[in-house]
């Protein structure tokens, strides 16, 4: 694996602002072990702390992870019980640490869907962390794209029909301002691991020009210097928005 240097990397002019994470393979990474599968999600917190701490280091402004989607309510009780669990215990270490370090805590998604506990303490966190202005670290949780969306068309006929918004109002920046990451910048690079060639519900209409780099990893043998890998590739490409090389670099 090739060194990478954080201090070059931060100087160059073309950083993310802002990267998006599928972390993905926590139950394979558990089952190659003959492990339960809330131990690959355990061991994944680590490769969370690599990225949070690597981002923080780079200058990277927002971090996206994906930590639990609206379809995963359907796995087992078991399972979820054990996940929201894990959330309030690594919350509990992790949120003093975190403002220590000038981050900002955010969630997104369904909130209200999440057991009581496990939502006053992601709220908690918002609070505690607001007025921070290093990386801006947002956990997607009871989080789908398209339920994104459609309440934010939601919104928006709404207001047409109150007839505060005419249709002729109703443009891409007026839809991104009702989606939850109204505040943030577009992901500039999405990655996911464990090898799955799909986006999975996550940030469809955010991701429409961003980068993907997809590692065959499982997320809890992800660590600092694989997102420094995928860093390194993002910035050796060449982002085009629909013009040619030569418009580029004329």
């Amino acid at each position: 694996m090739t060194d990478f240097n954080i201090t070059s990397m931060k100087k160059h002019p073309r950083l993310p602002r802002h990267v998006a994470v599928i972390m993905d393979g926590n139950g394979r990474w558990a089952k190659q072990r003959d492990l339960p599968r809330i131990s690959g999600h355990m061991e994944g917190i680590h490769s969370v702390r690599d990225v949070v701490e690597a981002s923080g280091e780079l200058g990277i402004a927002f971090l996206t992870l994906y930590t639990f989607s609206k379809e995963n309510w359907n796995r087992p009780k078991t399972e979820v019980s054990a996940l929201m669990s894990l959330l309030v215990k690594t919350f509990h270490e992790e949120i003093s640490e975190l403002d220590r370090n000038n981050v900002r805590f955010n969630v997104i998604g369904c909130i209200d869907d999440l057991p009581e506990e496990t939502r006053n303490k992601m709220l908690q966190g918002i609070e505690q962390t607001k007025e921070n202005t290093g990386l801006t670290l947002t956990l997607a949780l009871s989080y789908g794209s398209r339920i994104e969306i459609t309440e934010a068309v939601k919104s928006i006929c709404r207001d047409v029909a109150e007839g505060s918004l005419s249709p002729e109002d109703v443009n891409e920046a007026l839809i991104s301002s009702r989606l939850y990451t109204a505040d943030m910048p577009d992901p500039d690079l999405l990655i996911r691991t464990s090898g799955e060639l799909r986006i999975s519900n996550f940030l469809l209409w955010q991701i429409a020009y961003s980068e993907l780099y997809v590692t065959p990893k499982f997320w809890p043998d992800f660590r600092k210097k694989d997102y420094l890998e995928a860093i390194n590739s993002y910035l050796n490409r060449e982002r085009r928005f629909g013009k040619v090389s030569e418009q580029l670099n004329p």
